[in-house]
């Protein structure tokens, strides 16, 4: 079939050099196979050859198999800038049709997409002015896919993304997120959250074009994602320094993404949960103004509600970067009762290792438990904790009880101090010698 279509491109009707083109974009769009087949027929060369004096229905028609073969592959996308296909796609950013760009953005999108050497050969061409100046366009259609073509360029370095800034994308990006069109909205968030991963410069640019409050807005928006990708704008943002997160919860940053958890499930919350862990990991301020913010309660939420382990493993270790600092802010995460629930997804056969780190050692119950001396939390976790974890415990009561006479008696009625006599500990060792502690703040026959 592909090679009886072949010759239909030169046909001297013009309507059947658009179908033909037409039928081959759907042959490649349905499979890489058959996007192969195009490719090695020699289709493409043909294809573009005659591109400029062609009318607009055929420039759409080629642009669209010109897409259709470059979503399989790096390979086929590749293929397609050999043949010369950038420069012809670019011309067509310039038509005056804005269907003809619309198609031509998006193939651009589909090759850039892949790599960064593909990336740096749609910017070298020259697209990237060319797309901004799309963005400016009144049609709806155009300007979500000129902003997705300018996120896929931006994703992969510093320097494309650079590029991207450089040619003014910013502010007219910044602008479009009131839209009322939700995948506009998605496809300006998601470019924006492109440009300001990769630095703090360019999260700097992001943050200036005064898009607070106006993106918190998003997070209440209907469109699942557009919420997430509204929290992933504010998670990049707020992850690269202590004055950036600073500026995030001077706007109400903080406020809103622990609204946001509350308010959905799933994948959705992912960058909403990660968003709280970078502001509390910079400083002993910002992670105050999570737990003020009530932050901690949604979050303990995620660890019971969630099926998936990497949003456990995220709410794990944010709650391991608000309870890390000092002994007030690991006592506000044990007294909402996080301890336990740590402890039995660490113990938990099904959990997978990334989630059991995450729960345990490196973070949250390590970084809790070396700062907690909120005994009433730690004392239930004495009989179910394994070793690894039950040193760091012992430890905290070897801190707290010889200056606490309330305490004391506390561990012997509750049954602390007959759980540390069973502990075996090698002698010499740091659990050795916090039990001795333990143990000298009582009259011997209380011990034995």
């Amino acid at each position: 079939v592909v090679c009886l279509l072949r010759p239909l491109l030169l046909d001297v009707v013009p309507s059947i050099r658009q179908i033909a083109a037409l039928a081959l974009g759907r042959l490649a769009d349905y499979d890489v196979e058959l996007a192969e087949a195009v490719v090695k027929a020699g289709i493409v060369p043909q294809l573009i050859g005659s591109l400029p004096e062609e009318s607009r229905y055929y420039k759409k028609a080629a642009a669209f198999v010109l897409r259709a073969i470059a979503k399989h592959s790096p390979q086929l996308a590749n293929a397609i800038v050999q043949c010369g296909a950038l420069y012809m796609l670019v011309i067509c950013l310039e038509d005056f049709d804005p269907g003809v760009k619309e198609g031509a953005s998006w193939a651009l999108g589909y090759i850039a997409r892949h790599n960064p050497e593909l990336s740096q050969a749609v910017v070298d061409a020259g697209a990237v002015p060319l797309l901004v100046l799309c963005i400016q366009e009144p049609e709806i259609a155009l300007k979500r896919i000129a902003a997705s073509t300018l996120s896929d360029i931006s994703k992969h370095s510093p320097e494309l993304a650079q590029t991207v800034v450089d040619a003014g994308a910013i502010a007219y990006l910044a602008q479009m997120i009131p839209n009322p069109d939700a995948k506009l909205k998605r496809q300006v968030l998601s470019a924006l959250s492109q440009i300001a991963k990769h630095s703090v410069i360019l999260a700097q640019l992001v943050a200036e074009a005064e898009i607070f409050p106006v993106v918190l807005t998003c997070l209440k928006n209907s469109d699942d994602y557009v919420k997430k990708n509204g929290a992933t704008l504010i998670r990049e943002i707020a992850k690269h320094t202590p004055e950036l997160s600073q500026y995030v919860v001077n706007s109400g940053g903080v406020a809103a993404v622990i609204d946001y958890i509350g308010s959905c499930r799933g994948t959705v919350r992912l960058p909403g949960i990660m968003t709280l862990g970078y502001v509390a990991a910079h400083s002993e301020n910002l992670s105050m103004a999570v737990i003020v913010s009530k932050g901690i309660p949604p979050l303990c939420l995620c660890l019971v509600e969630e099926h998936e382990d990497h949003i456990k493993a995220a709410a794990a270790w944010a709650l391991g970067q608000i309870g890390r600092h000092t002994t007030e802010h690991a006592r506000h995460v044990a007294v909402a009762n996080v301890l336990p629930t740590l402890l039995d997804i660490f113990m938990d056969p099904r959990s997978s290792e990334d989630l059991k780190t995450k729960a345990s050692r490196f973070n949250a119950l390590e970084n809790i438990l070396q700062k907690c001396t909120y005994l009433p939390a730690l004392e239930p976790l004495l009989h179910e904790a394994p070793l690894s974890i039950m040193h760091h415990i012992i430890g905290q009561f070897s801190k707290v009880l010889p200056h606490d006479n309330k305490a004391r008696r506390l561990f012997v009625t509750t049954g602390g101090l007959k759980k540390v006599q069973e502990i075996k500990a090698e002698s010499g060792s740091l659990l050795w010698e916090y039990i001795n502690i333990i143990n000298n703040c009582y009259p011997e026959e209380i011990v034995r």
